[in-house]
């Protein structure tokens, strides 16, 4: 599956140890660019400039915990998070993350576990590109049947047509015209509105 899609990667880590485990993961395909830094601060400047579709935090971190980090992650970007914690501290921090969306996992982690958790993340990533484009066709959608609406007013108040005049006049239109409803709409309101 991974070999197929490519995802961009944030490794939140001040662990040496750890960044060079999960560097042999990230070279094997379907991860680039992978970009490692160090702190809270270097990955919050990070997410400024791009958005990552998985980010991992391992904490703590020098500056900050990461469990905030990880929540703006899912919440504002839309990314997939995991937050690596002490096995100690796992059903806490799992208990208060996982209703927020961050996905939790405890160290120390064995290479299978390392594998599956990416290609469990790989998973959400992409149901969440699926649920995004459905979100933004119906949106588009939406934005076309305020813009016939508010063709259809204008041509009531124009032309004195009733709403179904109007409506069968824009659905004419697009067919004669070979427009799509939307760019009807807008036609009208440019000349009526």
């Amino acid at each position: 599956m991974r070999a197929e899609r490519v995802y961009s990667v944030l490794l939140v880590s001040a662990a040496e140890k750890m960044n060079t485990r999960l560097a042999a993961f990230f070279s094997g395909g379907g991860f680039e660019p992978v970009t490692v830094v160090d702190s809270v601060a270097k990955a919050q400047r990070r997410l400024l400039n791009r958005e990552y579709d998985l980010v991992i935090v391992n904490s703590p971190l020098p500056d900050d915990f990461g469990k905030k980090l990880a929540v703006d992650v899912v919440t504002e970007s839309g990314g997939v998070s995991l937050l690596l914690v002490k096995s100690d501290m796992y059903d806490e921090i799992s208990s208060s993350m996982i209703p927020r969306g961050v996905m939790v996992a405890k160290r120390p982690l064995e290479d299978s576990v390392i594998d599956q958790l990416l290609n469990i993340m790989c998973s959400v990533c992409e149901r969440l590109k699926g649920i995004r484009k459905k979100t933004m066709s119906l949106e588009d959608k939406m934005e076309e049947i305020r813009l016939v609406n508010r063709a259809k007013w204008a041509l009531i108040k124009s032309c004195h047509m009733t709403e179904e005049d109007a409506h069968r006049y824009i659905q004419k239109q697009a067919m004669d015209l070979c427009l799509s409803k939307k760019e009807t709409a807008e036609n009208i309101l440019r000349t009526y509105g």
